[in-house]
């Protein structure tokens, strides 16, 4: 099995995409454009991440076409966290290790296919009431690929097949199991969805004091389905993250 660190070099390269804030009821408040690198060092060991976002959501070209950036961030990573959890195709989950009174709460969903990301930021109040969210659609550098369309019960409900791995908290080898289900409307009460082919599921309130998960699907083709769910204990401790990877098996 490939290591965290041989799965996080899977989203090497230059992505141009948009950040997208939205409010609880999915109603966007705001948009950026981005520019985000990853780049290998001289090291092997040594990756260079940078970001550059602008407040004009439309701009496309290089960076230098763009004029200055609104913002501008860069870091060296040589280490991988324990918050964060790499998949072997490169799909990543990343939050907070322990949901603790009075502290504000988060995660991240970051799918990959190809050519095209599909990130999410969920973000709850020091209260534990989800607030809002961060829909980030990025492409790689130099490519074309399309958006996805906006995702719909009507695309998840039906059979699907496919494979599961789970990562627990102390224990960074995936388990492999293989999934059959069967989604009906019920399956899906209480799913947000999202453009470019995504959707996320969260409780209204999280707690430190009763166990809950958070989880996001992206559908990155037509009759393909990944997600991801991230789980806490009763204690409100980060307990393992699941990757499902998916297929449609009758219409």
């Amino acid at each position: 099995m490939t290591s965290q660190w041989e799965n996080f070099l899977r989203n090497l390269g230059e992505w141009h995409g948009t950040f997208a804030s939205l409010d609880s009821q999915q109603r966007e408040l705001s948009r950026t454009s981005s520019i985000l690198t990853l780049e290998q060092g001289d090291d092997e060991r040594l990756v260079r991440f940078g970001l550059q976002r602008w407040e004009d959501p439309a701009l496309s070209g290089s960076a230098a076409d763009r004029g200055a950036p609104t913002s501008s961030m860069q870091q060296d990573y040589r280490t991988l966290g324990r918050q964060v959890v790499f998949f072997p195709s490169g799909t990543f989950c990343k939050g907070s290790q322990q949901l603790a009174p009075g502290t504000a709460f988060g995660g991240e969903f970051g799918f990959i296919d190809a050519d095209r990301r599909h990130r999410l930021v969920i973000l709850f109040s020091e209260s534990g009431i989800f607030e809002r969210s961060v829909l980030i659609r990025e492409f790689r550098a130099g490519t074309d690929e399309p958006e996805r369309p906006s995702l719909s019960p009507e695309q998840l409900t039906g059979e699907w097949h496919g494979e599961e791995l789970t990562i627990t908290a102390d224990w960074p080898e995936p388990s492999l199991a293989s999934v059959q289900s069967c989604l009906g409307v019920q399956d899906l009460a209480g799913v947000r969805w999202l453009p470019d082919g995504g959707a996320f599921r969260v409780p209204e309130q999280v707690s430190h004091r009763a166990s809950f998960c958070v989880e996001a699907w992206w559908m990155p083709a037509d009759r393909q389905l990944e997600q991801l769910i991230r789980r806490y204990d009763s204690s409100g401790a980060w307990q393992s993250v699941t990757q499902r990877r998916l297929r449609r098996q009758t219409p």
